[in-house]
């Protein structure tokens, strides 16, 4: 017998066990299906037997470990569903290329017209699968035959991939005769897959998902015309680099290539930067360049070089950091927790700002403001700034796109940047690496090395930046003249080094303990990469160390 605690009340079960049947008995006190089991903090799939005593919670879609389960199972679901509707020997590949409007936008090459009217058989074939309940299995071999296997299947990534691979074996999962390799956990079988659609965005599938504050909702869609054509242009730069997945990263490291690599991205970001500024200089009515973006996404050394671009272009920056425009502490809203809330607009003393804005519009000398963040005053030091003809404000702040932080200023004036870390390899075809995962393991690196801040820490803080992200940059991404991605090609190869030795430091039962050792496993996909090689003005200098800017 296996003494337990479930919800808080004490259980004894007889070995052999699994997850699945104690989840279906305590089912009742969730208002959503579950779908994965803690035990002593390490997460489980559900038809798993219970081995070990201790303490068990079971998880809904309103985790992101939970969500990330459902979204998983319903690609595998779509896989299966699509090979056996328009034939295996019709479909040549599928690649899934990053995350848009809650659900994955997919590419598919297939000798068959990929059509809306083809998307309704899929949709009626994965319906009727959901129907029948069907097991998803998990099978543990061979990486050589697993191999063999994806090789067979014209899954050409997946084989380059774990040509890479240290361990000696791999799991696949299995739903009928359909075999794949997912990286993370799956739901026991079909029946769970309720809620999915899909449409046609120009030539790509886009395939819908629910999201954890509705786990039974597919969200409406609707079209993100600038960000779809960011994301587009990156994933055209990894095609023309030929950097699709990791495995196309570690044989040009295998190779020792790498270093080429790293300047063609990086000249590549650079003349990106360029042409921003280009652009801005043929607007003399500008003033105000707004640049926004959420957590680690380099928003200071891109800022710093797109100066740089600017003052090629005869224009003079002068870099305003809002958040020297913040309230006195005393007058600082609070969140529901009575805590202190600097992310929300109310923070900053918006008449302030924008009368200092109008009145360097209008040509006049105003002393800036210089914020106190230990005694929560502003003080005024003697810094005073005057705009001539070729001087333009660069102004960095989460609300920076957001008119209503800039409500004076006249809309000519303004030239909007959003700037994010929007793509990142994908592990395989089917397999992508979600852009907060790199944002995350920047964030870690950086505060480590310039905050002190322990990499559980910032695990732990990592859900309510997300939602402070959620509620005050991404609404406002689409309103931006220009979206910028910061992301590098090579730049989890790099991080890997730094981070792998802060994520080993959180405690394994602790609460961010599964995030750590997913990010742990998520990291052996990688050969290792050196930074001595990266230029001292990329925006991977701002984590690691070693810009010559003042990050």
């Amino acid at each position: 017998m296996l003494n337990l605690i479930i919800d808080g009340m004490e259980e004894r079960c007889v070995e052999g066990t699994t997850y699945l049947e104690l989840a279906k008995r305590y089912q009742k006190n969730y208002e959503h299906a579950i779908l994965l089991a803690e035990n002593n903090g390490y997460l489980k799939e559900l038809n798993k037997t219970v081995e070990c005593e201790g303490e068990i919670t079971f998880l809904t879609a309103e985790s992101a470990a939970g969500m990330n389960t459902y979204h998983r199972s319903v690609l595998f679901l779509f896989l299966k569903s699509l090979y056996q509707t328009a034939g295996h020997e019709n479909v040549k590949n599928v690649r899934v290329h990053f995350s848009v409007l809650k659900g994955l936008l997919l590419e598919i090459d297939a000798a068959v017209p990929v059509n809306q009217e083809l998307l309704e058989k899929i949709k009626l074939q994965m319906r009727e699968i959901v129907e029948q309940n069907l097991p998803i299995v998990k099978r543990n071999m061979p990486t050589r035959e697993a191999i063999q296997i994806f090789a067979s299947h014209g899954m050409y990534d997946k084989e380059r991939l774990f040509s890479f691979r240290r361990s000696s074996t791999v799991n696949v999962y299995r739903l009928e005769d359909f075999e794949d390799y997912f990286y993370g956990y799956m739901v026991p079988d079909s029946g769970y897959l309720k809620y999915f659609d899909l449409c046609m965005y120009e030539d790509y599938v886009i395939l819908q998902l629910p999201d954890q504050s509705a786990p039974e909702k597919i969200p409406d869609f609707i079209p993100q015309p600038k960000l779809y054509s960011a994301l587009l242009h990156s994933v055209s730069w990894r095609k023309m680099l030929g950097v699709n997945t990791v495995g196309d990263l570690n044989a040009i490291v295998a190779s020792g290539k790498i270093t080429e690599l790293i300047l063609v991205q990086e000249a590549l970001q650079e003349k990106r930067l360029a042409a921003i500024a280009e652009e801005i200089s043929k607007r003399p009515e500008v003033k105000f360049i707004m640049i926004a973006g959420p957590s680690s996404s380099g928003k200071t050394t891109t800022s710093r070089r797109l100066g740089i671009q600017l003052k090629a272009h005869g224009l003079r920056p002068h870099p305003i950091s809002v958040d020297n425009y913040f309230v006195e502490r005393e007058k600082s809203p609070r969140d529901a927790k009575g805590e202190y809330n600097f992310e929300c607009l109310e923070a900053l003393d918006l008449e302030l700002f924008n009368q200092d804005m109008c009145a360097l519009l209008e040509g006049k000398e105003i002393e800036l403001p210089t914020y106190n963040f230990v005694s929560g005053k502003r003080e005024y030091k003697g810094e005073k700034l005057k705009m001539g003809r070729e001087d333009v404000l660069v102004i960095e702040g989460i609300h920076a796109l957001n008119d209503a932080m800039s409500y004076k200023l006249p809309k000519e004036s303004k030239f909007r940047i959003y700037l994010s870390a929007l793509t990142q390899l994908n592990i395989d075809e089917h397999n992508r690496i979600p852009t907060t995962d790199g944002r995350l393991i920047r964030r870690m690196v950086r505060d480590a090395r310039t905050r002190g801040t322990s990499a559980q820490e910032t695990i732990r803080r990592w859900a309510s930046v997300r939602a402070g992200e959620e509620s005050n940059i991404f609404p406002f991404q689409e309103d931006a003249d220009v979206i910028f991605d910061s992301s590098l090609i090579y730049e989890l190869a790099v991080l890997k080094a730094y981070a792998e030795p802060l994520l080993f430091q959180i405690p394994p039962q602790s609460p961010e303990g599964a995030e750590a050792r997913r990010l742990l496993k998520f990291f052996d996909y990688f050969l290792s990469v050196g930074s001595e090689n990266i230029p001292i003005n990329s925006i991977l200098r701002e984590f690691v160390g070693g810009s010559c800017f003042d990050v």
